[in-house]
């Protein structure tokens, strides 16, 4: 999972679309994969689960399974169905 920091770290390699070879949609990302796998240590063959590795995107960890809840805003745990304690 990638904080928001180094979210915009690896993000920030991210090259223009080339308007010359729009076939080549995954040239763009190439830096992008490169620089997730420094920071993480993971190799990917692909971009799209980066988006899905933000940090900011999920809550807190649940408290009966560990697990981050789906949202900040969840009620209820995604993986073990516990409600989750109202933290107001």
């Amino acid at each position: 999972m990638l904080d928001d920091e180094e979210f915009q770290r690896v993000m920030s390699k991210r090259r223009p679309r080339s308007t010359e070879k729009p076939i080549d949609i995954w040239g763009e990302f190439t830096d992008v994969l490169h620089e997730y796998e420094i920071v993480t240590g993971e190799k990917l063959q692909k971009p799209n689960p980066i988006w899905h590795h933000r940090l900011s995107m999920y809550g807190p960890p649940c408290g009966r399974c560990g697990k981050p809840l789906r949202t900040p805003r969840a009620k209820l745990c995604g993986a073990c169905m516990a409600p989750v304690a109202n933290s107001t």
